[in-house]
């Protein structure tokens, strides 16, 4: 349950956002998921002040109140509030997932975000390109062809060390499976060995994540508390 619900927020090409998605893999619509199309756009919108706010809750207070936030709009991110700390947040949406996963296209998905300056960098370009495409085509192959032609061409890099986000919000749905999971942090890095993080390992807390179409390695840290401070569930 754990690792089939960490799939949606943590692989993508992007989506990280967002990144994950692989070329070819995109059009055929599965019979096994609820959510073979895009749906109609309105339903991955939300009213302007709510997003804020929800974005807002992806970390503590402290560091989201001075955040810069981005909501999406008609074709895209878009700058809602200027930030004064140099951290980013934003709601993802259902394609920062693989494009195998079957909540891609899932409406309801809603997965607070905030990085860290130096994640932000890398990442919300990252974000940007995945979803200007998606709005524009609805389609997932040309979304993950953009995103491999801008890493090729380099208008999209690596992440820089020190990389990292908070994904606290107690309001988050990442997917049908594992809707709340659990408050966590994550990590990027350049393309590594997990287990020089211990990741993955019997009684380890954390979960390394390999992603070449990304070009880093993601590593997640689950926490105790969501963002208001109140006690996470342990399981």
């Amino acid at each position: 349950m754990k690792r089939d619900a960490l799939r949606t927020i943590t692989l993508t090409s992007f989506a990280l956002i967002a990144m994950l998605a692989v070329p070819g893999q995109a059009q055929a619509p599965d019979a096994k998921t609820l959510y073979p199309n895009m749906a109609p756009l309105d339903q991955y919108s939300m009213e302007r002040t709510a997003e804020i706010t929800l974005a807002r809750t992806a970390a503590p207070e402290s560091i989201s109140q001075d955040a810069e936030i981005l909501v999406l709009g008609q074709h895209g991110y878009e700058t809602a509030v200027k930030g004064k700390n140099g951290f980013v947040c934003m709601v993802w949406r259902s394609w920062a997932a693989p494009t195998d996963d079957p909540d891609f296209w899932n409406p309801k998905v809603r997965s607070p975000v905030c990085f860290n300056p130096t994640a932000a960098r890398s990442q919300i370009p990252i974000a940007i390109k995945q979803s200007e495409v998606i709005l524009a085509s609805r389609s997932k192959a040309q979304m993950a062809e953009a995103v491999k032609t801008a890493f090729d061409r380099k208008e999209l890099s690596p992440p820089e060390p020190g990389s990292m986000c908070y994904m606290l919000s107690k309001q988050q749905y990442l997917n049908d499976r594992g809707v709340h999971w659990h408050p966590h942090l994550m990590f990027f890095v350049p393309l590594t060995d997990s287990a020089t993080w211990g990741a993955n390992q019997p009684g380890s807390p954390v979960i390394g994540i390999n992603d070449p179409p990304g070009h880093l390695t993601l590593f997640l840290i689950p926490v105790g508390h969501w963002s208001d401070g109140t006690a996470a569930p342990e399981e």
